[in-house]
């Protein structure tokens, strides 16, 4: 099996991405696993270019997008990804959407096709705090995720995809052995109960594609962008 880790440069003036820092400390091999690191940038147009062009040169089994989430209190692993890009802050080449959609002919929104709640299970089952999340916000994580989903739909029906936004720790004291757990609250979801274990999959009829439907959705400060949540 072969992973491919996607992580964001840094955006918002910040002068490095926490999420690809814990990235580029993992081990090339997890739970069997081939593990692939590729930087992408924070823009709401190049992104997903930059990710098909890893897939089509690594040809991976899965695809998780790490992003940082500044707002949160612990890793979340997304479950879906909804076709809306609204922006409160530019990306890192000046666009700032708002309320448009990711895709014109693309369903409302898409489910992680990894296995999101074994994957929860498993951090927990090894002491870090883990939870399901139901937004990825509207910024750039939720556009590389729905539209990784989209190309997984349309072009890649074998691959199976999803995001976990990563938080970044603002208390050094609170975990000593921060340097640590960081990239193995990261790694972990890869392991036993997680995609390591290569699950049976489903017969493509029965998996989930999209959302038709239009469900009022949830729009965190941290999604969007806002300066106080930095959220890639």
């Amino acid at each position: 099996m072969k992973v491919l880790l996607t992580g964001f440069d840094p955006f918002g003036g910040e002068s490095v991405n926490p999420a690809f820092e814990a990235i580029k400390l993992l081990p090339d091999t997890i739970a069997g696993a081939e593990i692939v690191k590729v930087e992408i940038p924070t823009e709401f147009t190049r992104s997903i270019s930059c990710v098909e062009a890893a897939i089509k040169e690594h040809n991976p089994d899965v695809v998780i997008d790490v992003g940082q989430a500044g707002g949160r209190a612990c890793v979340t692993v997304e479950k879906v990804g909804i076709n809306l890009a609204d922006a409160r802050i530019p990306d890192n080449a000046g666009e700032q959407p708002s309320d448009e959609p990711l895709q014109a002919d693309g369903p409302t929104a898409y489910f992680a096709t990894i296995p999101v709640k074994a994957m929860v299970q498993n951090v927990r089952e090894h002491g870090l705090p883990c939870h399901v999340s139901f937004t990825a916000g509207t910024y750039v994580c939720n556009c590389v995720m729905y539209n990784v989903l989209h190309l997984c739909a349309t072009k890649y029906p074998n691959i199976r995809a999803g995001a976990s936004p990563y938080f970044c720790f603002r208390t050094p004291n609170r975990y000593p052995n921060e340097k640590i757990r960081i990239p193995a609250a990261v790694a972990l979801p890869l392991r036993h109960g997680g995609i390591g274990t290569d699950p049976p999959r489903r017969p493509r009829a029965e998996r989930p594609v999209g959302i038709r439907h239009r469900p009022q959705l949830h729009r965190d400060n941290a999604g969007s962008g806002h300066p106080d949540g930095r959220h890639a």
